[in-house]
């Protein structure tokens, strides 16, 4: 009787556990519309509210199938389901740690700079861009290579919408950019824009991109992650928590 009794306990959870994934309904997440609308993979869920403001990962070699593109991780949140589908807004990227680290080399130096841009559509982002020498350099170098850095960010995003940006900054065009003025200054060995956040977005947003969801705000000051330098006083920008999910919606400036 006892035995008998912990079967039918077994298949009681047992059925519980499969009603449950039978009660739910799969999506196909795909990335933005200048990302080809490429599908990132399938959620379940049993609700279609229950997946807004889910953050997806992927890499943009999951992307484009170029498989020198692995180590940039890209993060997309989704914002609008469409029937079965899950259509995402960016929501930013970051260099693998691991790549990152075979980076960095002995008696070099490493240059970061930390903006906060605002595109030609409205959207606010927070850029992180790291050049690393091929020797030691001064540190009036290092002034003038970030200087450089943050002009031709500045001048990018003025003159670019959030979906051209994110796409010549993921790519390696702003940094190709960065890398050809600033190797004038010092022997460079590497420039990429290692990190990047969608922070605001505006209240009138493009096709397919509706409003974001709101968690929580992103805070204005937070320090820099350990393995990373932290910036001259004259960047006057720091770089804000990895876990922080929620994406403040603004009013188009």
């Amino acid at each position: 009787m006892e035995r008998l009794g912990e079967i039918s306990l077994s298949t009681k959870s047992a059925k519980h556990i499969r009603d449950k994934w039978r009660g739910k309904t799969w999506y196909m997440v795909i990335a933005p519309p200048f990302f080809g609308n490429i599908e990132l993979g399938s959620i379940p869920a049993q609700e279609e509210k229950m997946l807004l403001g889910r953050v997806v990962e992927a890499t943009l070699y999951d992307i484009t199938g170029d498989f020198s593109h692995h180590y940039l991780k890209m993060a997309f949140q989704i914002n609008q389901i469409d029937g079965k589908t899950a259509r995402t807004l960016f929501k930013g990227h970051e260099y693998s740690r691991d790549y990152l680290r075979s980076l960095v080399r002995r008696r070099t130096t490493k240059v970061d700079g930390l903006f906060n841009l605002v595109t030609k559509d409205g959207f606010k982002l927070r850029i992180s861009v790291s050049a690393l020498t091929l020797s030691r350099i001064k540190t009036s170098q290092e002034k003038i290579i970030r200087d450089m850095m943050e002009k031709i960010i500045r001048e990018k995003a003025a003159t670019l919408t959030l979906d051209q940006f994110v796409q010549e900054m993921v790519l390696g065009k702003i940094a190709s950019d960065i890398y050809n003025q600033a190797k004038l200054v010092a022997p460079l060995r590497h420039v990429g824009i290692r990190k990047s956040k969608l922070v605001a977005a505006p209240a009138k947003l493009p096709k397919f991109a509706v409003a974001p969801i709101v968690e929580a705000e992103a805070p204005e000051d937070e320090e820099l992650e350990e393995d990373d330098e932290a910036p001259d006083e004259e960047e006057g920008a720091t770089e804000d928590d990895d876990n922080t999910e929620g994406i403040e919606e603004v009013a188009q400036e």
